[in-house]
């Protein structure tokens, strides 16, 4: 029998109130995770989330069942916005302030919080989601850097994994000296970036090739086994 159309409209209202209270519940779960993640790191739990965003344990776990899920979703979410950092960046008609503005919000973004630091340099939650911050990083951080070199701003050796691996020396720098000097990660910024150009003259041949993408994904796996928190 084929419902009536007023009926079909009733039930689809009285749904939607229902979703949107369901979204409202993921928007605080996410926000409230995040903030932990940020001041905490991987350590805080799911119960915890539900306590600092106000619902219950129980809407917690209908929407994530255990903290990977809630970690996997928070992490795509953070790659979401580095990307947009590095489209932002793009945007700049200058090739080697764009890179350099990249450098820095990026690195901003990894020093202020605790938890993205952990998600991408201990990222063991999920066996693609390296993958998944390769794939989606990795173009727009390479025409940053291909920008840069074409304009011969930018050593001609310089490849987009090196953009990575500097993000997260400088952010380490930050967490080393969290308590005493938090900012100094820039003062090594504005040092690496000095030695990003090409000099005038010579360029000193690096002794170490960079790392390929594959590289990285072995690399962060072996790193996250060693030194991440346990769940």
């Amino acid at each position: 029998m084929e419902a009536h159309p007023e009926v079909a409209d009733l039930d689809g209202a009285g749904d939607r109130p229902l979703r949107r209270d369901a979204e409202r519940n993921r928007q605080r779960i996410l926000a409230a995770a995040a903030a932990l993640l940020s001041e905490r790191g991987l350590d805080a739990t799911l119960d915890d989330v539900a306590r600092a965003a106000g619902v219950g344990v129980g809407t917690v776990y209908r929407r994530f069942p255990d903290k990977e899920s809630l970690i996997e979703e928070l992490f795509r979410d953070r790659i979401d916005a580095m990307v947009k950092l590095a489209e932002q960046a793009l945007t700049d008609p200058d090739p080697w302030q764009a890179l350099v503005s990249y450098l820095e919000m990026a690195t901003e973004m990894m020093a202020a919080n605790t938890g993205l630091r952990q998600l991408l340099m201990f990222a063991t939650y999920g066996k693609d989601r390296v993958c998944y911050a390769r794939d989606q990083m990795r173009p727009v951080v390479s025409k940053l850097v291909e920008r840069a070199q074409a304009s011969g701003d930018l050593r001609p050796d310089f490849d987009a994994s090196d953009v990575k691996l500097i993000a997260y020396m400088l952010a380490s720098a930050a967490d080393y000296a969290a308590t005493t000097k938090p900012e100094v990660w820039r003062r090594y910024l504005t040092m690496l970036i000095d030695g990003l150009r090409p000099a005038r003259d010579t360029v000193t041949e690096l002794p170490v090739p960079p790392l390929t993408s594959d590289d990285l994904v072995v690399a962060m796996g072996e790193h996250g086994r060693r030194a991440a928190p346990r769940r």
